[in-house]
């Protein structure tokens, strides 16, 4: 921050060194992208995996108090079994950065990096001293995120999902792209984050994580809605 003057007075900047998390909320994904960019920027890519790594050995949620990998969402687990029990790969496909994920997806949820889709940012190719190394830019590369996320999947992978589920408008373009293509059996799925004392409930007021044009078109393209308050009986499986 010393070496950006210009931050005390530029959103979302100003509101992350003046500690207001609500004003960082305001600014929404973009601004939370434009952190990322500002904070990853100068590491190499082993460099920030360790990173990653050092915090999740620590890290609590600040609700539960929970190891932050514990986190994870017990249905969600039993359904990526039961899918590559009959056959199918399963992928992580989100807004969040794609090294961050990749360095604990195959530990917590059993998807290797390889199967893994997300935001990235541009990437530098060194050599120093003859050893070569990827440095992170502050740079968006791509943004996998709404109409994104049906590109990345067919950059990444090279054919449509047969079952895709998400919980935002985040990932309606995903949902429509999965489930009006033909030639296969199509499942959509959207959680709905429903419990405020379990977890969370948003939905069509959230600044992030809005989910409104997805309950709107659900009955319209057959999507499933699970209600999390009604539908799950663990939520995680600590509980």
């Amino acid at each position: 921050a010393p070496q950006h003057p210009e931050w005390n007075r530029k959103e979302p900047y100003a509101s992350v060194l003046k500690g207001d998390m609500k004003g960082l909320a305001a600014s929404g994904e973009k601004g939370l992208v434009g952190i990322v960019m500002a904070t990853h920027a100068g590491l190499t890519t082993e460099e920030f995996d360790q990173a990653v790594k050092d915090w999740l050995a620590s890290a609590k949620h600040p609700k539960t108090g929970k190891p932050i990998t514990s986190m994870t969402y017990q249905p969600m687990i039993e359904l990526l079994q039961f899918l590559r029990s009959h056959g199918f790969k399963t992928f992580i496909v989100s807004g969040g950065g794609i090294d961050f994920m990749r360095s604990f997806a195959e530990t917590v949820y059993g998807i290797p990096p390889y199967q893994v889709i997300g935001s990235s940012a541009q990437l530098s190719y060194q050599a120093i001293d003859g050893k070569p190394r990827l440095m992170k830019l502050p740079a968006l590369n791509f943004n996998d995120d709404k109409e994104g996320k049906p590109v990345g999947i067919q950059q990444a992978i090279g054919k449509r999902p047969v079952f895709t589920a998400g919980n935002s408008d985040g990932d309606f373009a995903m949902l429509q792209y999965t489930t009006t293509a033909t030639g296969y059996p199509r499942f959509g799925m959207i959680i709905h984050h429903t419990d405020s004392i379990r977890e969370y409930a948003y939905d069509r007021h959230s600044a992030i994580g809005s989910l409104s044009k997805g309950l709107d078109s659900a009955a319209f393209y057959k999507w499933n809605i699970i209600d999390m308050k009604q539908d799950w009986k663990k939520i995680y499986g600590w509980e």
